[in-house]
């Protein structure tokens, strides 16, 4: 079915198309476009001058009329592509199904049906089964193909082909998967007025027309079914009256010439037995091969790797061919041998081996890429022949090469009693055309079994990388309660009051178990946002926090001054604030270890809000007054690069604090001169976050 076909149907279920709409999906199909403007552009259309753009064209011919074009070329696209169908004069098919397509939409129309085109639409295909069995028996329904649409050919082809036309069409419709009542409309339309008085109303309009176009001579039938659709005595007359004059004018837009086509014979169904023609049914045979091996490699696509796929295709082999048993030998990495490769029916073919290089039946097959026969007629075989012939327990041998572009992937081979050898290679084309669809599949198979082991490989990494940053982390809660120890060990010797410290302690333990714990929420490849569900954070006490930490332990130099300068208690950000405490404290540990030398001062500052790209952030800077990053260092600053500082984990830090700003939706930049260095951090602000006043600075002093 054509996709502009599709799109529209699912604009006008959706009740959304207007000629804007319209005129966009037109635009994407070049044939539809052309078709458009070449109608706009006719006699009927034309009058003093000609319409050059797509958008003037369909404003001429108006939404009716383009939809009835849309429609119309596109059905009748898809039965120009049935096998057969260019052999057969159609015209008198293409008048019924044009005049049912009008006579489906007008009684529509009168009976208020929400969606007239779709009852065109099913008018149009009522009879496309009738197609679809040309194109699978032209043979056999050749001439009932012609024969009158009636009850009579249903059961013709009911004995015949153990199927009817209208069994066929909705099978087929059904296969396009459209969301609707066609496929019903389609397979009732043979079915008793009396059994349709509750059907849906698209098969009583379908069924209506059908008659009107098939049977307008039959009172008693056209009555019975206008009365499905509430249609008074006169309208069969002005139905069939308008369906005449659109249906001519439809044909001309559509380039249909139905001249003749009243002349043509309707004769009655009958099914005469087939002429039996050998280059027919030799064709008929070739055809049969091509659906059998097309439907083949369909199973072998919804195979789940490569045990399920080769048991698949051992499988069809021996349905399609008749080979008693068979094996599949697939190339080893180097190219040098053929190796077995088992199935949950034969384990033992795993260690069988052939060398490419030793000659044999087997591996001339798989070299020169040719179909083989192998059979006892008392020459000498091969080792590897004998052994195949033993294991398969058969007379001889079909070696089926597995070609995948300029690649062989091995061979299969099918064990045949030697009386089918002559068959065998009369179906050569069949055999190997399987075979490429084999090792299709097999290609497909091997390199996503490699993408796995690539995946594997990577997602392995990234647990390592992991793993290091999480080792990274844990130091400097673990450096804070060692020093908070040896600040409680001394608080105690003086018996002074420990609640502080030991609450510092638990916390600090806490995040050392958050940190290990974290390990196990790992998902590699997929990167995980903290904004939408985690808490707002409160960045005034955050860092109240992390200075608590560094202020009573042995990290801050006396030489060095900790400054903050924070906003009012409204600058919060969208964010976990552990994920915050962890940047805070990378950084700062980070600026105490720059001015432990030469001594300085460290700011924290809270800048206020800031509009990047239409969203607010707070900004949050973290500076000191070291001797600065040489060029180098600050080009790469934020990759996990091995950093001159003495002792393990180093290195790590400031890619930690740049995954966990990005994991908080921020950004961060860092400025460096011979003046200092500064870390400034933008971060999402809390929703409702008005503007922040900025307040005096505060000094922390000397520790």
């Amino acid at each position: 079915m054509p996709q502009i076909l599709i799109k529209l149907l699912a604009h006008l279920q959706a009740d959304d198309l207007g000629m804007p709409e319209l005129a966009a999906l037109v635009a994407k199909d070049a044939g539809m476009t052309g078709k458009i403007l070449t109608v706009a552009n006719s006699s009927a259309y034309h009058r003093n001058s000609r319409q050059p753009n797509l958008e003037q064209a369909m404003v001429a011919l108006g939404t009716d009329m383009i939809k009835t074009l849309v429609i119309s070329d596109s059905v009748f696209q898809t039965f120009n592509s049935f096998p057969n169908s260019s052999a057969t004069d159609l015209r008198a098919f293409w008048k019924n199904s044009l005049t049912a397509a009008v006579l489906a939409r007008e009684t529509a129309r009168r009976m208020n049906y929400a969606q007239p085109e779709e009852a065109y639409l099913a008018g149009l295909l009522h009879n496309v089964g009738r197609l679809a069995l040309l194109a699978t028996a032209p043979k056999e329904y050749a001439f009932n193909f012609t024969a009158r649409d009636d009850e009579d050919l249903c059961a013709v082809e009911q004995r015949t082909l153990q199927i009817t036309h209208a069994e066929a069409g909705a099978w087929l419709i059904e296969r396009w998967q459209l969301d609707s009542f066609l496929a019903d409309s389609v397979l009732y339309h043979h079915e008793p007025s009396e059994r349709l008085e509750a059907a849906h109303p698209l098969i009583r309009i379908v069924r209506v027309a059908h008659v009107l176009a098939c049977h307008a001579h039959d009172d008693a039938l056209v009555d019975e079914a206008r009365a499905l659709c509430g249609l008074g005595p006169e309208a069969p007359d002005e139905l069939l009256g308008l369906a005449a004059r659109q249906v001519e004018k439809a044909a001309i837009h559509l380039g249909i010439d139905l001249a003749g086509a009243d002349d043509l014979p309707v004769p009655a169904a009958f099914a005469p037995p087939p002429p039996v023609d050998p280059v027919q049914q030799r064709l008929s045979e070739e055809v049969r091969n091509l659906v059998l091996v097309s439907e083949v490699g369909q199973t072998f696509a919804r195979q789940q790797g490569e045990s399920g796929l080769l048991e698949a295709m051992t499988r069809s082999a021996r349905i399609l061919f008749d080979f008693e048993n068979a094996v599949v030998l697939l190339e080893n990495p180097t190219g040098q041998a053929l190796i077995g490769a088992p199935t949950a029916n034969q384990q033992r073919i795993a260690e069988f081996t052939v060398p490419l290089a030793k000659g044999g039946a087997v591996a001339q097959a798989a070299l020169d890429r040719r179909l083989g026969f192998i059979r006892r007629d008392g020459r000498p075989l091969g080792l590897a022949e004998e052994q195949l012939l033993r294991m398969l327990g058969t007379e001889s041998l079909v070696c089926l090469p597995l070609v995948a572009g300029a690649r062989c992937l091995g061979v299969m081979i099918g064990g045949v009693a030697t009386w089918q050898l002559p068959t065998c290679q009369k179906r050569e084309r069949f055999l190997q055309a399987f075979g490429a669809q084999a090792a299709g599949a097999l290609e497909t198979a091997m390199s996503e079994r490699g993408h796995a082991r690539r995946q594997l490989a990577h997602v392995a990494e990234e647990y390592r990388e992991a793993s290091r940053r999480v080792v990274h982390e844990v130091n400097n809660p673990l450096a804070i309660i060692k020093n908070y120890l040896s600040v409680l060990d001394s608080k105690l010797e003086r018996q002074e009051p420990v609640s502080a410290e030991l609450s510092i302690l638990n916390e600090e333990i806490d995040r050392v178990g958050q940190l290990v714990g974290s390990l196990t929420e790992i998902q590699p490849g997929v990167a995980t946002s903290m904004v939408d569900s985690a808490p707002a954070a409160d960045v005034a006490r955050v860092v109240d926090d992390v200075l608590r930490l560094f202020r009573t332990t042995n990290f801050i130099p006396a030489n060095v001054e900790i400054v903050v300068s924070m906003a009012d208690a409204e600058s919060r950000i969208e964010g976990d604030p552990d994920i915050l405490k962890q940047i805070l404290v990378n950084l700062v540990k980070n600026a105490i270890e720059a001015l432990s030398g030469s001594g300085g001062r460290i700011e924290i500052a809270n800048r206020g809000h800031v509009n990047r790209e239409r969203r607010l952030y707070l900004e949050l800077v973290v500076s000191d007054t070291g001797p600065g990053l040489s060029r180098e260092v600050l080009a790469n600053l934020f990759s996990a690069v091995k950093s001159t500082k003495e002792g393990p984990h180093h290195g790590l830090g400031l890619s930690i604090v740049h995954s966990l700003v990005k994991k908080l939706n921020g950004h961060i930049a860092c400025r460096s001169g011979t003046t200092g260095t500064s870390f400034e951090i933008l971060l999402p602000a809390h929703a409702g976050a008005g503007a922040p006043a900025t307040l005096p600075v505060r000094a922390l002093g000397s520790v």
